[in-house]
């Protein structure tokens, strides 16, 4: 069931009206984990299994953590991991892993074909296993005692706006929520609706109808294609991943208002962002922020020298990498991005000290290098394998074939700079905030002519891309 679909409207009329029906908190609750549990079995229900199991498993060894002495608490910790951890890997990595051993053993002469496996990757798993991962680990740290309502804690990982594509939230983020009585509110309803409205706009309009028939013309056969060809299929899935995925969490956070919930902030404009750090603070917060304090920290961060502070920083990326997909080209993206980090965090120590005002066309162009920089590192997330990204970013050198733009790649290409001018323009605004000062009848306006747009759009439907992870 897909924020886009006519089913999920059905779905959400009904769970916000049976929601409200209720009076005691402790009743809607109840409804709505079991609004969330049946969301999430519209993909497959058998796997509503595998997320209880998993949910109560951890809620359980949480409790053990809480409980047992030092030595112990150890034991429980690597426990929850290691489980989370395979499960994780059987359902994703176990194709990768066998075709990579076999890749190995050919080089030493040793041919071994791996058995197939029919193993289909449940929804979101990536993300509720976060979820979890970050409730114990931070049990394990004293960060807070454990709840004792397994309703609680399931509603928690399973809350139906987030869990198949985030935001990834913290229990410090959602325990007051869930423990304090929410209702769904004037304001929360308008707002919430409003931000869902938006982000279907991003999603239907932008990523499906004008960005994705580009990007996938273009990677799917990328053959001798000219250098403008190139850079409109290139730009347009820099387009096509941010207005995808930020559609979602913009879907996300606005549903969760309209029942009382507020879900961190997932997008901040990433693509005005001023440096690698400050992109990583605005693309996939509640990733980025979950890789630094699970991750980067449990490393040694930047606690022990500057060499092994861009040990960590690499290391972290290329894990972040991999959790996105089980690929080499994910691998690589990651290592892009741990060397984009370490070579800027070496420029601001050594170079470009951090007191050290930088003039305004500077500002700018250190903008367009982060922006260009991203975009490259865009293609081998897109490529089938590292081959195709090599042969993709040689054809965007300039050369004197190709051919004319069609009207679809110059409408991609005016698209993208609409949606970089924007985040530009918008830099230091929270979109959230923004949609909520507008007057009513600017709103209203405004909303009515995204629902024509969507309405009006003509591309074919595509799942959100982050569901695959």
């Amino acid at each position: 069931m897909q924020f886009d679909s006519f089913t999920f409207v059905i779905f959400f009329a009904l769970a916000l009206g049976a929601y409200n029906a209720l009076r005691g908190w402790s009743a809607r609750k109840w409804l709505l984990l079991g609004a969330s549990y049946l969301f999430y079995a519209a993909w497959n229900p058998v796997f509503v299994l595998l997320l209880a199991g998993s949910t109560t498993l951890d809620w359980w060894i949480a409790q053990r953590i809480h409980q047992a002495a030092p030595p112990a608490r150890k034991r429980w910790i690597a426990l929850t991991v290691v489980v989370n951890l395979s499960v994780l890997g059987l359902f994703k990595y176990h194709r990768f892993l066998l075709d990579n051993v076999a890749a190995a053993l050919a080089l030493g002469g040793v041919h071994y074909v791996p058995a197939e496996f029919d193993i289909v990757l449940p929804a979101g798993i990536s993300f509720y296993t976060f979820h979890s991962l970050s409730y114990c680990i931070d049990v394990y740290r004293g960060v807070f005692a454990p709840t004792r309502s397994w309703r609680d804690y399931a509603l928690y990982v399973g809350f139906f706006p987030q869990l198949v594509a985030g935001p990834i939230t913290r229990w410090t983020q959602m325990r007051v929520q869930i423990e304090s009585p929410r209702a769904t509110t004037r304001d929360g309803l308008g707002l919430g609706c409003a931000l869902l409205v938006l982000g279907l706009f991003e999603k239907s309009v932008l990523a499906d109808s004008i960005f994705a028939p580009v990007a996938d013309a273009f990677f799917n056969a990328p053959g001798a294609a000219g250098a403008a060809a190139a850079w409109s299929g290139v730009l347009a899935f820099s387009g096509q991943i941010f207005c995808d995925f930020a559609g979602y969490s913009t879907c996300a956070i606005g549903t969760a208002l309209a029942f009382g919930f507020v879900l961190p902030t997932n997008f901040r404009l990433p693509y005005a962002a001023l440096g690698f750090s400050d992109f990583w603070r605005r693309w996939h917060v509640s990733l980025s922020s979950w890789l630094r304090d699970y991750l980067y920290v449990s490393l040694g961060g930047n606690r022990h020298g500057e060499w092994r502070t861009y040990r960590n920083l690499m290391l972290t990326m290329l894990i972040g990498g991999l959790w996105h997909g089980a690929a080499w080209t994910f691998v690589i993206w990651g290592g892009l991005h741990g060397l984009y980090l370490a070579g800027e965090r070496f420029v601001r120590e050594h170079l470009w000290p951090n007191n050290w005002r930088a003039p305004g066309f500077l500002r700018a162009g250190y903008m367009l290098l982060t922006l260009l920089l991203v975009t490259l590192a865009w293609i081998f997330f897109r490529s089938p394998d590292a081959p195709t990204a090599l042969h993709v970013i040689t054809l965007m050198w300039p050369s004197a074939h190709g051919v004319a733009l069609d009207a679809a790649q110059k409408l991609a290409l005016c698209a993208f700079a609409g949606v970089v001018v924007v985040q530009w323009g918008m830099r230091e605004r929270e979109v959230k905030e923004f949609v909520g000062g507008l007057p009513a009848p600017a709103l209203g306006a405004a909303l009515g002519l995204l629902l024509a747009a969507i309405v009006l759009a003509p591309g074919d439907s595509h799942a959100f891309i982050y569901f695959q992870f």
